[in-house]
This record gives structure tokens, sequence and C-alpha cells, in this order.
């Protein structure tokens, strides 16, 4: 029972003691005048009464009713309710408003107001105060205090005869029941009846309509936004002009937060005096009249809810954590159906008639009901995670909130981990925690209903049953009786406030109220107290927590397999069975990553300690402890799974015993994990065994009990500590006095020694086994922090005294133990501190814990100082040798070995993955870095694998990021540094530096790597360096070799050619580069130079005319010689004269204008231009284009007769584009406009240089794009599947040129209707960029027309190929791999986007080059995209481009000569640092790629060939592919010294050499297919759809590293067959193939390599020297043709089988395409034997294979006159060889060859030294089968030579040969 108004007070106004304009509060009159005892009056009263300050008002305003809340410092709310109305205010009321400040000032230091005189004028009309009744009680029926005051009210307005006192008298004396149901029926004595019914259950809050209110006014969003902000302890701000609009906002929110409770300020109303108090760093809910908003604004940190706006804003600054998800997005749809039931049957066609919304008041409680319901759902299962610290004489309980958490699957959830660590829920923990005590709605729901609410989630119809039940209950809590809620209470009449009062509110009497108050208290007295029983019941503790959502494990779903594995390696381990472990581990460790077999684990492990098993050998230890830190690892600071829980006991059980004496536990070995120095672990670990405890000391069996009652004491056993407690609460006051102390003592007793045992175990997992690691130890685990925190940890007030305790008494010596001790020490105390006094254990135990700790600290540190001296005795485990890798010759090491593993990236092959084979990765090896390459090797760390060799390397040139990264080692699991190298040539190198590379060697190899990566010039690289002895990074000294000299000539020519005359036509012939068949061999004296025959014998061969001064001769002659010219040859463009004697019969000429480099710089010397059009026109042309890269001519159909041409992007503006133009002084104005005239001449020369003979025709070429038409002179894509019939749309090419389709043309080509068509067609397009296009004008003839595309930029190559890199090669594992997520990142890179676009511009271009029209590519700056158009469309248009020598010549004139710049974009130097590397000429490889997927038999060279160059072109191993063009090439001198003559054995400097020396020994680079068509045009299919990705980017084999550097990749041949001892059959050898590990093409080669291959091995047998794989080749094919021509079919019957797609009448077989075609013995030695390309004078357009491929017949094959096979006998311990000889009578020689076809001579025996042929005798080593008469020797004056011929007839013939030889000398 309570009283139901504890005070009546009545407030005024009354005038400010300060002065200032406003008034005051005054409290005029209180009743009872003296304060309850049990509740003091509350002060600050008249601040709640008029919130917003006290004013006097100009007219009367209607009664205000309103409740403020106060809370006083019990955390007690008080209830006022205020009702406020105005009367005409006094004299001196007035007053207050005009008077100055110096009287208001004399009035309050004499004490008080007085009367003012009349001299003080009154202000005009009549001002009125307000005045206020409040009710304070502790209880909230606001209804009826409104009621109650009103009726006060009502009786002095109206003047009814009743006594004020009485009413006041009897309502501070009416007592009602706080709850429980019942009702209440009051009368005031007015005639008054009200009738009051109290709550079924006050613990659940009464919120009548507040929260239906508080969603109409807010909405669904933003009441949830404002639920969480208070639930995770944000500031809420309500604004409103309503004051009991905040009143109920306020109260709705605090509803909703049931069952929690806010303990935070709460103040519905807020006074304008106390606003500062919004400034409080603690978090409120706190309502404030609209009217002081502008105050609100400045606050950073508070939510803001405007009720009147229905708007809610949050600061940048503050972030609230959503409801987890999936419950977010169910509360908001469940409210959205309450609030709004309309929603569910807006889209039904019939609507059902519409259902009545339910009342307000019903609606507020359904509302409540969801977030009930969210809150059992959230808190679901509470219960099972209480500790029961004690239970008498109070219970103390702790909610393990870190297990709460992980089982519920929420660890990551911001919002929940907020909710439980806030103090709302600290106080449901203590409130509702309790075992034994009354339960409410919440209690049933959290225990019953979750099944429920969970079967329900997914219908919407039983979830809203659900709720409405819950409302119900809701509603009949706050309405127990509602058909009776009949109030009779009288009211004002209507407008009453506006009736003149008669009279002010009377003072009352308060002798008389306190006399009615007084009677009542003493009738009270008297009377019994009406004690109402609790029900109090044991608390049901539901069904134990599931997940919120219950998420796939993905990878580690703990499989029943997966858990037998752990068992099976542990059993193993305690029998004893190390190598079985051994296998297993890896797959444990793995599968440790997972929770269930984490636990599965520990439960093991303990069964083996109950089983006496926990002294374990050395083996057996380090497997226990390696699998516990595999557990640890995973495990947070918070161990919310237990796991380091279950372990704990175990780590102080397993030992080994080191020696006699001498222990080792496992808690030394698993100290480094976060785990052990989290305090919170620590308590929640405490609590969960002093819980077990207490349980056990209440269910110990009592010693009397007979044998029969056992049966139930095993049922008591299962009940849980709660239960127990629920018990022991319940018998507590049944118990004896004494009984009840002594079961206070021994709980007490438990937490002490618990306590005790504790402060053990803390120090053991603590103190580090070795102190010299300490610091590093104690930085990584944090207690440091722990240290530096404040006291808050300490809820005792001893800290103080303690730390004096331990530092006197424990007498520390040594400096450094002492620091660790101490730190441990003190963390120890801190934890005994704070568990000790939340547990209640008395201070005199806590000091003598305090006094135990340092001891138990120091006794532990002596005890580890023997097990550290005699573990570091122990055999340190090996760790595996170092492998070193192979290195290319003049390839050097710069750091040598550094540990590391290799840990596994987001390519799963490696790690075994879906595609099966065996974990490779992580890998333990070490990184060596070289001055080439980064290189990793070592064997995978899973011994399973066994022993493969993994490497993975990268030329240092192709790395393009490197990023530091923080990993675990796979094998002890620590945290270690790491590094991670992604390279442009799709490799990955992930790292963890082992423990022993410290830091600054990380470092020192990241410094490394970055010089080596970034030299400070092009001469620092690799491809310079190699073979020299200067260090990498320094410039290399000036050698006295050619190259500088060169290098100073060719500058010289550059600057002023006409100077240096003398000098160079000296060194004429010293310096002139060999001409191209002669390469590599001496030029015999008399030869003429090639390119000077007279013009009238050919006109189409290059002809310096005699009229060209020497130096420039000699600068032509270089020029000449360069692959351009040998092209412009072959296609026979123009011709190279002066300007006098020009020949007009040909279109086009060679122009020299750019031999000094002067108009161009990244443009070749000689250019192919109009023949019409003069020099000197060139350079004002040139100042129209972007980088004076002008238009000129690079390629001509030999068909069609058109021409192609490549130029710069013109400038945007003419003016602005003269002063960018390079090497050329700013023009003005009329310069300018010259420019563009003569731009406009040059373009109209150009087509005038063109034959008109197509122009008849006039057919549309840009329409005809469909594969009718292009069936008549090509051929698209032999795309399988190809449903279409163009690889473009029939209207791409109109569409590029940016006009209509015109119609279809007709299939042969024949003109159409000429109505469709222009009469004639544009001799020239131009392609060139939409925004560059605009500046020029169209042709007014129609001669040249202008076709603008949009084409891709640089920059987003260098985006796309980023991501490229990331989709192929990702860094990290994926969780879940699926084929999708590939697909899906290689489609956001856009690179096959971009392909798509580069191959259907090419293949416009080569349309219109087909059908006769001239095409200028005119792009960019002309040196990347426009490159990539230009060499796509020769590839696709003439055969001769598809060879190997044509595919070189392409190259070197377009990409090399034409100035791509491969230094800049490939970040060659320090300088291109910042641009970053930009693949344009990869992208142009990849183009050819798919090229040649579909078109596999048109080209000669195979697909290793692509992906070759499109390595070494960023490797910097040779120097082709360096600088950005010839005249830099020139300027260092490396344009023409390969040319030179080289005696000396040099290593290849350029690649086509390198391919060269490749292809004579091995097929690799050929493609077996090729059977070209003649004149074939190629069309590809260029969708995306057709394209595919290369295989260069994906594939990777951990054998060998990347395969193209030829030396390193090829092993010794393995032999096939392996003979038996015993003489039988042969037993075939198997090999398994591993994915991602061996090439399969080299483990499996394609049939014709495996043929070859075994020729040349029979040969070896046979004792032949082998012939070139590719004389074999040719010879075979030609058999082949002959034996088809004979059969008079197609079909070949000998070697080739024919498989090939009907359409396809050229021979050709399908084959496995590999990088390593055969393992013919390869040893790249530098022979100096000549270049196989053919001699650049022949025309023919496309070669037969011989060929290409034939070699140089040798210059004495006519001085042959004898030859054949001999042995002979090396030099000195050398064995016998066979070699071919050849006996040459003219130049008196006997030569000696490798083989027969060979064209280097090995070795010469001059005839004039020999003196006598005689026979010999067999040698050791000697061929075993050969007759001895066979044997010869030749005797000279320097050595004997040892022979043997095949057989004696043919010795004798030898013997013969030279013997008459000798006689004809």
């Amino acid at each position: 029972m309570a009283r139901l108004a504890d005070y009546f007070v009545l407030v005024a106004f009354g005038p400010h003691p300060r002065g200032s304009g406003e008034g005051q509060g005054q409290i005029l009159q209180r009743f009872p005048e003296k304060d309850w005892e049990d509740n003091p009056f509350p002060q600050g009263i008249e601040l709640f009464c008029q919130p917003s300050g006290w004013q006097l008002c100009p007219e009367r305003n209607p009664p205000t009713f309103f409740v403020a809340v106060l809370t006083d410092i019990n955390s007690e709310r008080h209830y006022c309710a205020c009702l406020t109305f105005w009367e005409p205010a006094e004299p001196t009321q007035e007053g207050v408003c005009t008077e100055n400040a110096a009287v208001r000032e004399d009035e309050a230091e004499e004490g008080g107001p007085r009367r003012l005189s009349p001299a003080v004028p009154g202000p005009p009309g009549q001002l009125f105060a307000p005045k206020t009744l409040v009710l304070v009680s502790r209880l909230d029926h606001a209804e009826v205090f409104r009621n109650s005051l009103g009726l006060i009210y009502t009786i002095h307005v109206e003047g009814l005869n009743v006594s004020l006192e009485n009413v006041i008298g009897n309502l501070l004396t009416c007592i009602i029941p706080l709850a429980g149901g019942s009702q209440r029926t009051i009368s005031l004595g007015a005639g008054d009846r009200q009738v009051i019914q109290t709550p079924l259950a006050d613990s659940l809050p009464i919120s009548r309509c507040s929260v239906a209110l508080l969603f109409r006014q807010l909405g669904i969003t933003n009441v949830l936004s404002l639920f969480c902000a208070a639930l995770t302890e944000h500031k809420v701000l309500f604004l409103s002009r309503s004051y009991q609009r905040l009143s109920d906002a306020c109260r709705g929110l605090l509803a909703l937060l049931f069952p929690l409770r806010y303990s935070f300020t709460y103040v519905p109303i807020l006074p304008a005096q106390l606003l500062e108090v919004l400034s409080t760093p603690t978090p409120f809910i706190i309502g404030v009249h609209a009217a002081f908003q502008a105050e609100t604004q400045e606050l950073l940190d508070v939510i803001v809810a405007d009720l009147d706006g229905g708007t809610v804003t949050v600061p940048e600054c503050v972030h609230i954590p959503p409801l987890p998800e999936p419950l977010q997005s169910q509360t908001h749809s469940v409210l959205s159906m309450v609030l709004d039931p309309e929603l569910e049957l807006a889209d039904l066609a019939f609507p059902p008639p519409t259902t009545s919304a339910s009342s307000l008041k019903m609606q507020d409680k359904e509302l409540r009901a969801v977030f009930l319901r969210l809150f059992a759902q959230l808190l679901q299962g509470y219960r099972w995670c209480l500790h029961m610290v004690r239970i008498h004489p109070e219970p103390v309980i702790r909610f393990h909130k870190a297990a709460f958490l992980g089982q519920r699957g929420l660890v990551e959830d911001d919002f929940l981990m907020k909710v439980l660590e806030g103090m709302a829920f600290a106080g449901f923990v203590s409130e509702r925690g309790v075992p034994y005590r009354p339960t409410d709605l919440f209690d049933e729901l959290v225990a019953h209903e979750v099944t429920r609410i969970r079967a329900d989630e997914n219908h919407p119809q039983r979830v809203l049953r659900h709720v409405k039940e819950l409302a119900e209950q809701l509603y009949k809590n706050e309405n127990p009786y509602p058909a009776v809620a009949m109030h009779k209470v009288q009211r004002p009449g209507e407008a009453s406030h506006l009736r003149r009062a008669p009279r002010p509110f009377p003072r009352l009497d308060e002798g008389m109220v306190q006399w009615i108050v007084d009677q009542a208290t003493a009738k009270m007295q008297g009377a019994p107290p009406a004690v109402k029983a609790e029900r109090r019941t044991t608390v049901p503790s539901g069904p134990p927590m599931t997940a919120i959502l219950e998420r796939s494990s993905g990878l580690h779903g703990n499989s029943a397999r997966r858990l037998e594995v752990v068992r099976n390696c542990i059993s193993y381990v305690f029998e004893g069975k190390m190598l079985e472990a051994k296998k297993l581990l890896p797959a444990v460790l793995r599968a440790l990553k997972g929770r269930a077999a984490r636990r599965c684990l520990a439960q093991e492990l303990h069964l083996h300690v109950q089983q006496n098993r926990a002294v374990l050998d050395h083996q057996q230890f380090d497997f226990v402890v390696r699998m516990m830190n595999c557990c640890l690892q995973d495990c947070t600071s918070l161990d919310e799974h237990g796991i380091a829980a279950a372990l704990l006991p175990l780590v102080t059980a397993f030992c080994r015993k080191l020696s006699s004496g001498v222990t080792q536990f496992a808690y030394s070995c698993v100290q480094e994990h976060v785990v052990w120095s989290t305090p919170q672990f620590w308590e929640a670990m405490f609590y969960g065994d002093v819980q077990t405890h207490i349980r056990a000391l209440y269910l110990e069996p009592a010693e009397d009990q007979d044998p029969s009652q056992v049966g139930e004491a095993s049922a008591l056993d299962e009940r849980s500590a709660l239960d127990v407690a629920s018990e022991q609460q319940r018998l507590w006051p049944m118990l004896s006095r004494e009984k009840q102390q002594e079961l206070v003592q021994k709980e007490e007793s438990t937490v002490f020694s618990q306590a005790i045992h504790y402060a053990n175990r803390m120090s053991y997992l603590l103190l580090p086994l070795d102190s010299s690691k300490s610091r590093l130890l104690r930085e990584r685990v944090g207690l440091g922090d722990l240290e530096s925190a404040s006291n808050s940890l300490v809820t005792s007030s001893m800290a103080g005294s303690v730390a004096e305790s331990y530092d006197t008494e424990s007498g520390f010596e040594d400096a450094e133990t002492c620091d660790v001790a101490g730190t441990v020490v003190r963390f120890i105390n801190r934890f005994v501190d704070k568990v000790c006094t939340e547990s209640g254990v008395t201070s005199d135990h806590l000091k003598g814990l305090h006094v135990m700790v340092p001891d138990i600290v120091q006794m532990h540190i002596e005890t580890l100082e023997a097990v550290q001296r005699e573990s570091t005795r122990l055999r340190p485990i090996q760790k595996p040798k170092l492998l070193r890798p192979r290195l290319l010759p003049g390839e050097e090491c710069v750091l040598d070995g550094l540990r590391v593993y290799l840990l596994p990236d987001g390519r799963e092959e490696g790690s075994g993955g879906s595609g099966g084979g065996p974990a490779l990765l992580p890998a333990e090896g070490a990184v060596f870095l070289t001055t080439y390459r980064v290189i990793f090797t070592g064997m995978p760390t899973d011994p399973l694998v066994g022993e493969q060799v993994v490497i993975r390397s990268f030329p240092v040139a192709a790395l393009t990021k490197e990023k530091r990264i923080s990993v675990q080692t796979p094998v002890d699991q620590f945290l270690q540094d790491g590094l991670q190298l992604r390279s442009c040539t799709f490799q990955l190198l992930k790292m963890a530096f082992d423990e022993e590379v410290g830091s600054d060697n990380a470092e020192l190899f990241r410094k490394q790597l970055h010089k080596l990566r970034y030299p400070p010039d092009i001469r620092g690289t690799f491809a310079f360096t190699l073979g020299s002895s200067h260090t990498p990074g320094r410039p290399p000294r000036a050698s006295k070799e050619k190259g500088p000299s060169l290098r100073t000539l060719s500058r010289n020519l550059v600057k002023n050619a006409k100077k240096t005359i003398g000098r160079q036509y000296v060194t004429r012939k010293k310096y002139n580069p060999p001409s191209w068949e002669h390469r590599g061999q001496p030029p015999p004296e008399d030869q003429e130079d090639e390119i000077s025959v007279s013009e009238e014998l050919e006109p189409s061969t290059l002809t310096p005319s005699s009229a060209l001064k020497p130096s420039d001769r000699m600068t032509m002659s270089s020029l000449v010689e360069r692959a351009c010219c040998r092209d412009y040859q072959r296609l026979g463009l123009g011709t190279l004269s002066s300007s006098l004697s020009r020949a007009k019969s040909e279109p086009f000429r060679i122009s020299p204008v750019n031999r000094m480099y002067a108009i161009c710089r990244s443009y070749p010397g000689l250019l192919i231009v109009p023949q019409s059009v003069q020099d000197n026109a060139l350079q004002r042309v040139s100042r129209c284009y972007r980088q004076n890269r002008f238009p000129v001519v690079c390629w001509r159909s030999g068909r069609s007769k058109a021409v192609l041409l490549r130029s710069g992007g013109l400038h945007s503006k003419g003016v602005v584009g003269l002063f960018k133009a390079q090497n050329t002084p700013s023009p003005g104005q009329s310069q300018a406009d010259s420019s563009s005239l003569e731009q406009e001449k040059y373009l109209q020369a150009v087509v005038s240089s063109m034959p008109r003979y197509a122009d008849t025709s006039g057919r549309n070429t840009l329409s005809g794009f469909s594969s009718a038409h292009m069936g008549s002179h090509g051929k698209w894509g032999s795309v399988r599947a190809s449903g279409r019939s163009g690889g473009l749309g029939g209207d791409v090419g109109s569409r590029l040129a940016g006009r209509d389709m015109l119609g279809p043309p007709q299939a042969n080509g024949a003109p159409l209707d000429p109505g469709f068509l222009r009469p004639q067609r544009a001799a020239l397009y131009i392609i060139g960029d939409k925004a560059q296009l605009k500046g020029v004008r169209p042709d007014p003839l129609q001669q040249w027309e202008l076709v603008p595309i949009e084409v891709f930029e640089v920059r987003q190559v260098k985006t796309s190929f980023k991501k490229l890199l990331k989709a192929c090669v990702p860094g990290s594992p994926i969780i879940e791999p699926d084929p999708a997520t590939f697909l899906r990142s290689l489609e956001d890179s856009e690179w096959l986007t971009q392909i798509h676009k580069l191959l259907q511009v090419s293949v416009l271009v080569v349309e219109l080059l087909d059908s006769g029209s001239s095409v200028l590519v005119s792009l960019e700056d002309g040196w990347d995209i426009t490159t990539q158009v230009v060499s796509l469309v020769q590839l696709l248009s003439d055969p001769f481009y598809r060879t190997l020598e044509g595919f070189r010549l392409l190259v070197e004139k377009e990409w090399l000569s034409f100035g791509h710049r491969f230094s800049h974009r490939g970040a060659h130097t320090l300088a291109g640092q910042s641009s970053g590397f930009t693949p344009v000429f990869l992208q142009f490889l990849d183009c050819v790629h798919q090229v040649h997927l579909q078109f596999p038999m048109e080209f000669e060279f195979s697909p290793f060939y692509l992906k070759f160059l499109g390595y070494h072109h960023v490797s910097r191993r040779f120097r082709t592919f360096l600088l950005d063009s010839d005249y830099e090439r020139i300027e260092l001198g490396l344009l023409y010294e390969e040319k030179g003559e080289r005696r000396a054995p040099q290593a290849c400097r350029s690649v086509w050499e390198y391919v060269d020396r490749l292809s004579k020994r091995t097929p690799v680079f050929y493609n077996y297919m090729y059977a070209p068509e003649d004149s074939e045009v190629l069309r590809p299919y260029s969708n995306v759809s057709n394209l595919k990705v290369w295989d260069f980017y994906t594939q990777e084999t951990l054998a060998e590293g990347p395969p193209y550097d030829w030396e390193l990749t090829q092993g010794p041949p393995e032999p096939p067959e392996e003979e038996r001892h015993d003489g039988g059959a042969p037993q075939s050898r198997r090999r398994v193939v591993w994915p991602c590990y061996d090439s399969r093409p080299r483990a499996q080669p394609d049939a014709i390599s495996r043929l070859l291959e075994e020729l040349q091995r029979l040969e070896t047998e046979l004792g032949r020297p082998p012939e070139r794989w590719k004389d074999t080749w040719d010879r075979v094919k030609a058999a082949q043709r002959l034996e088809g021509r004979t059969d008079g079919r197609g079909t070949p019957s000998s070697l080739l089988v024919s498989s090939v797609p009907h359409h396809r009448r050229s021979l050709g077989v399908y084959l496995q395409e590999g990088p390593v075609g055969s393992t013919l013995s390869l040893s790249l030695d530098s022979d100096q034997s000549s270049s196989s390309t053919a001699s650049g004078s022949r025309q023919a357009a496309r070669r037969s294979t011989s060929t290409l491929y034939s070699q140089f017949q040798t210059a004495e094959s006519e001085n042959r006159s004898y030859e054949g096979t001999l042995y002979k006998k090396g030099a000195f311990m050398k064995p016998w060889k066979a070699r071919w000889f050849v006996l040459d009578k003219t130049k008196h020689q006997l030569r000696y060859y490798d083989h027969r076809v060979d064209t280097e001579c090995k070795g010469v025996i001059d005839l004039a030294e020999v003196e006598a042929v005689a026979p010999g005798t067999p040698t050791m080593g000697a061929p075993k089968t050969v007759d001895e008469k066979a044997f010869f020797d030749v005797k000279t004056t320097r050595r004997v030579y040892n022979f043997c011929a095949q057989d004696v007839a043919s010795a004798q013939q030898w013997v013969d040969q030279i013997q008459s030889c000798l006689s004809d000398a």
C-alpha cells in the first residue's frame, strides 16, 4: 500500500532575487509542512512548474496540465503533476517587469519586496501571473492527478460550497495498493468519485498510449534508431511545443526498453534554467520545449528527435549500431504490419472489407509486444550464461558475456556488445538473474516462447497472432477491470478561465489540513500492515542458446570426418605412432579452424589426462603443444567459445621430464596468445569454477544417507547451479542462525581457495619461460596497457596498501626479473581485488591473498629458471636445409636466402583446393633476390606432399606492388611480419618471414628490391649489367668496347651531320653493319653494299643515289638496315632518292628527312611519304600532330594497293597545338595557317598517290560487314558454336563511321543499285578520337572521310590491368570458392571489353583496306592504341606477319622503330615509378592470342611464343624492349651494336637472337598446325563471348617457376625406360602429374614433339649425330604432300592424320599446346651461328616454311672432298665422341662439326702439320662394338689424334683419302 499523493504545493509568480527581467516561482504553501520520513520533499519543484520560465502574460490563458518527473539521489522517481492557471497580477508582480535595476538591488539588500510608490507608472492594460497547483507522488497515476487537481481548481473557480482544506486533506491521506490488479474507489469529499485500478504486475511498465503516439509522431525507422541509441547509451533529446507530449514520448521510449531499466539521467521536461545539463558527458533522455531549439544546435553528440516535425537528427560523429540482422528487418516488417494493417492488402485485386484498426491503447500494447518479442530473441538463453558466485547471505551473480555472444554467433555485432556492456544490462542481471523470485511476462516469454518465435519467423500471420496475444496480456495488466472505469468529477464550465475570478486562490488553513493528515496517520498505525505475500518461484531457464542466424561456417564446417581425423591423430600421438600422427597433423591443423574440432580436441585431451597419460615424451609433447597453439591462435581475447577455458586445466596437466627433478609443463609453450592477458577472460573462468564448486558444495550427499536414495542423488546431480541456488534461497529462512553462518563461511572459503588457485594459474601463463623475452612478450599481450589503465579494475580501496605489501616483502634483487614479476604481481592483484570484492570475501582474507601473491610469483620464477636452462639443452628442431635456386649465366645473388614461409594466395590450385592435388602451399623455404629475379625455393610444410621442391619466381622488373602484411606462420601459428609481392607476369609471393629473420633483414630485402626494381638509369637494368662485374644500381664504368664509340658516333651524326664527314668516312668500313643476309659472318672485303644497286636494275630496291654525301650515306646505310626498310622493300613501297632525281613512277618514296630525328624523335629515321611531298613541307605538316607524329605509310595491301597510315592525334586547336609542338620555335599565326594548309595538301597528296582503279566500283565498304560479303576474300574465326553470321554486328562498320546502314551488299561484291549508295566512296578514311576530330575540316570533294570512334585511355588500361591481376591472382584465399566469383571480377576488370574494342576497330580497318580505301589511324599520341590497331591490322591482313620472321619484323617496325614507350609504360627506371606499369604491348599480344585461338592453322609460331614475349617484354633480361624510341637506342649505342661482328661468345642481348638460337634446338616456338592459305585475310570474332581468358594469366608450374627462361626450366631429360639389371625387359615408369606443380605439356608432350624426341634418342643410340628437328619435319611434310598426290585423295595416310573441321582445306593436326614441347638436350651455349632470317630483298608475300627455317648453306659447301662420321678421342681425360668430319682438299684441312647439318665448324686439323697416318689401338672408353682394325691415328706436329670409323672398310677409306691429300700437297 502507498500514499496516492505525498505533497500538495501551491506555487505562485514572484520577482527574481538577482533582479533579472524574468520572475521566479515561489512556494506559497505546501502540505504537509513536515517532510515524510520515508520521502523527503523534492527540492527545485518551482522550476519544473513553469519549465519555460515564470513570465507575466497580457491575457488569460486556459489552464494547462502536465506531469514532470524528478529523480532523487536514490534513483526514485517523483511524479509532479502541475495544473497552472492565470490570475491578474498584483502591482508588485507587475512592477517586476518595469522597475529599474537599482531599485531592485536595494530591495534585495533590504530583504524582500515592498509596495511601490504610486509615482512608478503602471503598464497599460492588465497583466496576468501564473499560479500552479502541484501534486507530488511516487506513483504514476496521471489521470487521477489530473482529475484531483481539476477538482480543486473547479471548486475555486466555480465557488462551490466545499472546503478546499478537506479535499486536500483527503487527497493526502488516500492510501491505495501498489499492484496486484485490485480496484479502489476514492472520493475527495466533493461529491466526486474516481476508480483507481492497479496493474497486475508492478514490474511491467504502464504506457497508456505513449508508445503508439511516439510511432505516430516519428515513424518506424526513427523510433528504432532512438531505441538502439537509448540501449547503446547515447544521448537522446526530444523537442516539442507540448510538455505533455514530451512526457509521453519519454515514457513511451522507456516502456520499449523493458525488461531493461534505463539508469541514466531521465528528465522528460527540462526547465530552461537547467539547459546546461545537456552538456553533461553521461548519456541521458531529456525533453526540452521547442522554443529552446536554437540552444541545442551546438550539441555535437546529442541525437535530437523533433516530435512536432517527425524528424530524428543524428550528428556525424555519432554511430548508432543497428539491431543485428535478421532481427532488424523482421522487427521493421512486424511493426509496419501492426501500424498499417492495410499495407498487406493494398495490392489485392479484391480487398476484403476494411477491418477496424485497433484502438490507440491496444495498438500501443501491440507495439510493445513486438519489442518484448525482440528482447526475448536477443536475450534467449541468457540464464545459461549466469554464474552463481555466491548464494548466501545474498546471491552474487555474474554474466558470462563472451560465452553468450559466442554461442549466439554475434561476437562481431556492435549492437549487442554495447548493450551487454551497458549499465541497463548490469541492472537486468542483478535484478533478473536471481534464481528465486516472482516472475513476469518476460520470464515466461524468454523461457517458453522462443521456439515458437523461431518457428513463426517466416509466417507473418502467425507472428501477428502472437503479437496480439502478448498485447492482450499487456493490456490486461494495465486495465484489469476494463468495464468499471466510471469516474465522476466536476469540471469548470466552458471558458471559465475568461470570467473574472471573484478572488485570487485563497490561502488555505495549514492547521486543518495537518489535523486531517495526523488523524489518518494515527488510524493507519493502529491497523495491521497489509502484507501481500509475493509469489516467489524458481525462474525457468528455458532451452539452451542457439545462434541468432545459423551462419554456415563455410570452409570449416566440421563434418564428422574432420572430427574423426582429430581423434585419430590424438590417439596416434598417445600410442606413440609418430609417423602416422605426422601425416595427419596438417589436416588436423586445418580442421582446427572450426569450432567443433577445437572442442573435440579439448575433450579428447581431457580424457587422456583422466587416464593419467599427462607425462609425455618430447615428440608427443611437441605435437600436443602445436595442436593447442593452433586452437588458441583463433581464440579472440574474449574466448567466446570457451576453448581457452577448456584448455586451461590441460596446459597445467601435460608435461615432459627434462631431467631428474625438472619438469616442463605445456603452459610454458602456449603463452603467446592474447587471451591470457585479458582480465575479462580470467574473471569469467574464475566465476565459472567458483560456481561449479559452490554447486558441488550443496550437492554433496549427506553422510547418513541410505543406499536406496543413491538414485535420487544422481537425479539431483543433473540440476544446474541456478536450480540449486533457487532451492537454497527457498530454504534459507527456515535454517537456524548457526547453520546459516556455517554455509556463509563454507562459501567464502570456497571462493578464497579458488582465488589462490587462480593466482597460481595466472602466474603460470603470464611469466615467460625466458625472462629475456619478457619485454617483447609483455608488449605483445598488452599487460603494460593494463598497468597504465586507471584504477577502474580495482574495486577495493586497498589498492594503495597492496602496492606497499608486495614491494616490501618480496625483495627481488634482479632488476630484469623484478620488472616482469612486478608487472605480473600487479596484474594478479588487480584481478584478486576485483573478484574477491565482488564475491564478498572479507578484508582479512583479501589481505592474506595480497601477501601470498608475490611469493607465488617468485616461487614460479625460480622453477622456470631450471626449466629454461634444461629446455635450451634439448636438440633444436632441425629446420629444412635451404635449397639454392638455379641462376642464369650472369645472374648474381644480391641477397642470400632469407628463411620464409610461402603462404597460399587466392589461387586454390597450390593449396589443394577443389581441383584436388596436394597442398603444396604453405611451403617452407627461402627467398632469394638476384640481379634479375625474386625467387622462392622451398618445400611444402605438409609432410604428406613429399619431397617436392616448390619454386615461384618472377623478374624484379615485373614487380608492380609490394605491401607489408602481418600473417601467421603455418607451423607455429605465431603472428609474423610478412610481405606480399605482386608481379605483372601474374605471380604473387605472399611470404611470412621466419622468426630468425630480423625486421632489419626484412627491411633490407625491401630496400634492395626497390633499388633493383627502379634503377636510377636504364644502364642499371639486368640487360645491361648482365655479365659485368659492377654492383647493381651503380652506373657502369665506360668500358673500352665499341659500344661507347658507336654511341658517340651516332650522337654526333644526329647533332651535326655536316661537320663530321671526315671522321665518319674513315670509320665507315669499321662500323658499317653487315647486310642482313650475312649477319654474324665477317663481310668479304670485296662485297658491295647490298642497297647500292642502281635503280635501273630493280626500281623497287632501296637505292641511295650517288648524289648523297658520304656522311649521309653512312647514316642511310645504317637506317636502311633497320627492320622498317626491309619490310618496305618487301611491300614495294617507294624508293630512296634525293629530291633532284625523284622517280616519278612510284607513288611513295622513302624520305630520309628524319634521319637526324629532328622532326620527330619518336619516329624511325626513314619514313614512307607520298612522292609529291617535298621534305621541307613535312616539317610544317608535323606541327599539326601530337608529338610531331605526322601521317606516314606503314603498310600497303598487295591486292587492293590501299595503304595503311599511322600518326599521332591532331592537336585539338590549331594555334595551341603549335605551342605544344616539340623541337620547333613557337610560330606565329601565319605559320599556323600554313601548317593546317600543308596538312590538307599532305592528305590530298596521300589520296592522289593511290591508284584510282577501284573508285568506279562505288561499293560502300562501310556497310559491307555481313559475312556473305566477307566470304569472297577472307574467313571468319572458326570459333566453336558461333551462331552468328559475322563476328561484328552487321552495322558496326557503319555505326563506327557514324552513318546509317545503306543496305546489304550482294554476295559477290557486285555494285548495288546506285540509288542506295553514294556515287563513290572515300579514298581515305581517317580513324580518330571523337574529341580530336572536331578541328579537321571535312574534305569538300569527299575524298577523305572522318570516322570518329571512342577509345579507352591508357590510364583505363592501367586500372583494368590492376583489376585483372587481382581477379587472376587474388591476394587472399576466398572463403567460399565459387567459379562465378572469378568471372564476376574478370568482368569488373573490363579487360576483355578493351580487347573486344581493339579487335573490333582492327577488323573495321582490315575491311576498309581490303576494299581499296586507305586508312589513317590517328589516335592519342600515336604510340599506344594506334600501334596496337596498326599492328593488328597488318597481322590480320598480311600472312607474312603470321610467320616467325614476319612477326618479329612487325614488332621491330611498329613497336620499336615507331617509338612505343616501353621504358615509360613498363616503369623501368626511378623516373617512371610514379606512372606505374601499363601493359599496352601485353594487351596487343592478348589480341594476337585471341586470333591465334580462332585460326590455329594460320600462324607459324605457337601460343608459347606469345607468352614468351609477354613475359620477356617486362623482364628486362634482353635489351630489345628497353628505351622509348630508336633515337634513345642510338644515343645509348644499342641500335647497331647487335649487327656488328662478334668474335667472343656473349650472352644474348636481343630477344630475337635468343629465339633464333632456341628454335634451332627445339620446336617450342613452332606451331605444327601451320598450314596457311595464300593471301588470307583473317576476320576474327570480337564479341566478348567469343574471347577466352589467356592461360598466361592463370597458369603456373610450381616445380620450376615460369617456363620462359629456358635454361632454368630444362632439367636433364629423364630416360623413359629403365633397363633391369638382370637384362630382362624394360619396366615402364609411371609418373604422377600434379595440377599447378608439373608442366603438363612437358610431362606429356604432343604426338609430333614425342616422335621428334624419339628420333633424336634413336639417332644418339646409333651413334649418329642427331639431325636438326626442322629438317626432319620439312622432309616429313614434303613426303606427305607427295604421298597425298599419288593417293589421289586429299587425305594423307602417313605420319599425320588430318582431324580438322571440314571447311579447312589445309593439312593440320590439333595438338596440345605447351610451353615446352620437347625435351631435346638443350644447352644454350653462345653459338655464333648466323641468324635464320632470310634476306630482306626477297619480295614474296609469304614464303614456304622450309625457307624460313632452312639453315644457311655454308660457304665451303663446294669444297667438301670427302665427308662422314668418325669417333674422335677428346683431349686428355676426355671421352670419345662421334663427329661429322669433312676433308677439304682445296683448303688442305680436315674440319669437324657436331652433326652433318651444323654450319659452325668445331675444330680444324691443318693437313700441313700432319706427319703420319697410322693404324691405332682402342683406348679406354672407345666404342665397344667396333673392330680393332677400324682405329687409326693422325699424328701432327702438336699432338696425336685418335680416330675410330664405323667399320674396317670406312677406316681404310679415310686413311687412303687423307694420305692422297697429303701426297697431293
